[in-house]
């Protein structure tokens, strides 16, 4: 699973679109969600449907829209990747830690 940070050009025209990608499971099984400083976020996020893949993985995308005022005081942005039973998967992102 990878998160990807929003573009430098984005930031400067107000906006931050953060990218979560994730592979390797079941298409009904899995469930991505968005973290912000900590806390859930259902707000802004929109998923696409599973993609079967030549190897016989399916593979997830998960786009979180929010400002760059928001994104820059976020503290961290987080993806979460969870299976009921099981301990989520997170990948996290530090706004300040992502050149502009």
């Amino acid at each position: 699973m990878s998160v990807l940070p929003p573009s430098r050009e984005e930031l400067q025209q107000g906006s931050a679109t953060v990218v979560c990608l994730a592979s390797g499971g079941f298409p009904s099984a899995w469930r991505l969600g968005w973290k912000l400083g900590g806390s859930s976020s259902s707000s802004g996020g929109s998923h696409s449907p599973e993609v079967l893949g030549s190897d016989g993985r399916y593979s997830w995308s998960s786009t979180l829209s929010l400002s760059a005022e928001r994104w820059r005081g976020a503290g961290s942005v987080s993806c979460e990747a969870s299976l009921s039973g099981q301990s989520p998967v997170t990948q996290s992102l530090d706004p300040a830690r992502c050149s502009e």
